[in-house]
């Protein structure tokens, strides 16, 4: 078993198929840094051979689970081709994939039928006016809720909702999320908001802490906790106890659960990473564009999981550490 330097096995590949996304969300791509952003250019992104090569690789050193992310990964062309290259390598058991939802509709049966085994599908409100606000573009809720039917119909559930609470954007919106959700099979999950990047403007004092969270939906519909599923598993999960389904809690700033990671990150333009919040990957484009064996690929992603020791979200407290740390919308979420 491939372990780093906390004795944390690698089991988790999230890949980024582009850095592109149709969503200006105020905590990943805020609209006045990145309407005049300069996007990778079509030859700098790893093909679909080149990322399912380096998945088989992956799965090689003990990678389990793949994640197809972005940018928003559905404005890569032709996702299914892809879907249907990783859903056949051997040794991995669980294909996901996040989304916006905006192209998941016409496009759910196709990756359904290429071998996606589930999506995520990212909704911060179920007002209207709040949803436009956070994600500054002109999409409705219900194009979003009619994606997750239309995934659920392809065989793609039971979809995960993710939801980034900001304090002063959509706090307010957290008890009709659950509401809207409970007792659908659909498990809503709340994302503390993060100092991913450097381009949001985070502010620990805009954190709002799952305790807070769990503290407003337990006095409206009490729950158990269960606790995470699995070694790496993010969310913390809690019962509802009326039987009406479950909710999540990702809580990255306030219980930070750096010890558990087990993720492996395959930016668009082919660097790995081992942290969400780091400041440079290692190239594998070069060794997947020279000569370079599939041995000596597996050598370079062991030698850098071995060497790994980030614990970011452990050691920040409430205040940024004085760093570099690349974009979300680059490295995927």
């Amino acid at each position: 078993m491939l372990v780093d330097t906390f004795e944390r096995p690698l089991r988790d590949l999230r890949i980024s198929v582009t850095d592109r996304c149709s969503f200006r969300c105020v905590y990943c791509m805020p609209r006045d840094e990145y309407d005049d952003h300069t996007y990778l250019d079509r030859s700098e992104i790893l093909t679909y051979d080149e990322i399912a090569r380096v998945a088989e690789i992956a799965a090689g050193l003990g990678v389990r689970k793949i994640r197809l992310t972005g940018g928003e990964p559905l404005l890569r062309r032709d996702l299914p081709v892809l879907v249907e290259m990783l859903a056949g390598i051997d040794g991995i058991d669980d294909l996901a994939m996040t989304t916006n939802g905006q192209l998941l509709a016409a496009q759910a049966e196709r990756l359904a039928a290429a071998g996606l085994d589930r999506v995520t599908v990212s909704l911060d409100a179920i007002d209207d006016a709040a949803m436009r606000r956070i994600i500054d573009t002109d999409v409705s809720v219900d194009v979003v809720l009619d994606a997750m039917d239309a995934a659920e119909a392809a065989g793609l559930g039971p979809v995960k909702v993710n939801a980034v609470i900001r304090r002063g954007w959509n706090e307010d919106q957290v008890l009709p999320l659950v509401e809207r959700f409970r007792g659908t099979g659909r498990t809503v999950r709340f994302i503390e908001f993060m100092d991913v990047g450097t381009k949001n403007s985070w502010d620990v004092t805009e954190v709002v802490p799952s305790a807070e969270l769990v503290e407003m939906i337990g006095d409206r519909w009490p729950m158990t906790r269960i606790g995470r599923s699995h070694r790496g598993e993010v969310a913390e999960a809690y019962r509802f106890d009326d039987g009406e389904g479950s909710v999540g809690f990702i809580s990255s700033v306030s219980q930070p659960f750096c010890a558990d990671c087990t993720r492996l990150r395959l930016s668009a333009e082919g660097s790995v990473y081992t942290c969400l919040f780091a400041s440079d990957g290692t190239d594998l484009k070069g060794p997947l564009r020279s000569p370079s064996t599939d041995e000596e690929i597996a050598d370079t992603i062991t030698q850098v999981w071995r060497r790994r020791e980030d614990r970011y979200s452990e050691v920040r407290g409430g205040v940024p550490l004085p760093m570099p740390r690349v974009e979300m919308s680059y490295i995927g979420g």
